[in-house]
């Protein structure tokens, strides 16, 4: 293979690798040089279609009103910009949040989870499309986690819901968290932010599987709702207890056609199981529940149950209560971000750090004390 084919490999797989997250030259972005790289890579960067400044240049205000006026290309761009991670883009990202604040707030925010195969993208495009046709404003983050080994992520939600890809009253915006579950504290809660400011009254974020990302978004929605399917084995033993200790509404999906007695069957079994767990949310007794997203059947009775504990939490102020804990949570998850960010770009931390993890590997050192020689380093 020549050095050319070589060259262009490498900028293929290049393109395709998304751990370090947006480095701009699109979506209204200003770019951002690659590190090392010449002068020449900024203005080789990638234009956009009109190839302008402007197009390139947004300034702080235009997204903020754009944002306001629910105008869904500079919405977009707006979650692009949080979304970068060059210092540059995150400090304007912060002056946008901070004026968009006030407009925030209004929503009401659903977590989705569930074991992979349940539809819940097919279950969120129905409950999606049953609302945006009653004049509701449905938002979806669907949290892509990246690949541990690439840095890619498919990010193919929009491919699952193309008829609610297709509702101007919705929209719809995957999100990669960029190979750590950190990226989704900061970026997809933004990302919120920026959807309730633009309008949208209902705010959706999927899950990928059940794991610990699931108590990350546990951590910044009002409602989660734990999606399962009859017939997958034993019932009450197909999914960790701790997920269902977390779920605000628990849904028996495909409950339809020749699954519609099986579905009931195990809706009755999660509903008597329930009785003997502790709810997730103080006051309010989670349901069991059997719907079709196939065929819409008990969406609108799943609307009802979301609003029920809308208003019951907020009567009894448990409703605010559980936004003013998860903004300390946000403040103290973003802390414990940062402060691992500066940890690794600590000069006296990378001299040290291979000498130490060879020695822990080789059995010479204990891990503790390899971990308490980084620390020492660090304070000074």
């Amino acid at each position: 293979m020549s050095g050319k084919d070589d060259q262009s490999k490498g900028a293929k797989k290049s393109a395709l690798h998304l751990r370090k997250g947006v480095r701009g030259g699109h979506d209204g972005l200003p770019a951002i040089p690659r590190e090392g790289a010449g002068p020449e890579a900024e203005s080789s960067a990638p234009q956009s279609q009109s190839g302008s400044k402007e197009r390139r240049m947004i300034d702080t205000a235009k997204y903020v009103e754009g944002v306001l006026a629910g105008d869904r290309t500079m919405l977009a761009r707006a979650i692009t910009l949080v979304e970068s991670n060059a210092p540059a883009h995150f400090e304007q990202a912060q002056a946008v949040i901070k004026e968009l604040l006030p407009h925030t707030g209004q929503s009401i925010r659903v977590g989705v989870t569930g074991v992979p195969g349940a539809g819940k993208s097919t279950l969120i495009e129905a409950l999606g499309t049953h609302l945006t046709e009653r004049g509701h404003r449905v938002a979806v983050t669907a949290v892509d986690p990246s690949s541990s080994i690439s840095g890619g992520s498919i990010l193919g939600d929009k491919t699952r819901m193309e008829h609610l890809a297709a509702d101007q009253r919705a929209f719809i915006r995957p999100s990669p968290t960029g190979g750590t579950l950190g990226g989704v504290t900061r970026k997809t809660r933004e990302t919120v932010l920026l959807f309730e400011a633009a309008g949208y009254d209902l705010v959706l974020i999927e899950t990928v599987g059940v794991g610990q990302s699931e108590i990350l978004v546990r951590s910044m929605v009002d409602f989660f709702l734990l999606v399962l399917i009859s017939g997958a084995g034993d019932e009450l033993q197909g999914i960790k207890k701790g997920v269902i200790e977390i779920a605000d509404a628990i849904l028996i999906n495909k409950a339809d056609g020749d699954n519609m007695i099986s579905a009931q069957a195990a809706r009755g079994e999660y509903e008597r199981a329930l009785h003997y767990l502790r709810p997730a949310t103080e006051g309010w007794q989670t349901p069991a529940l059997a719907a079709s997203a196939y065929t819409g059947e008990g969406i609108s009775e799943l609307w009802g149950v979301i609003m029920k504990f809308r208003d019951a939490t907020q009567a009894r102020g448990v409703f605010a209560e559980r936004r003013r804990g998860q903004e300390l949570d946000w403040v103290h998850s973003l802390v414990r971000e940062r402060l691992w960010d500066l940890f690794q770009a600590h000069e006296g931390i990378a001299k040290i750090l291979p000498e130490l993890e060879d020695a822990v590997i080789r059995g010479d050192l204990p891990a503790t004390s390899a971990a308490a020689r980084l620390i020492s380093e660090f304070k000074v």
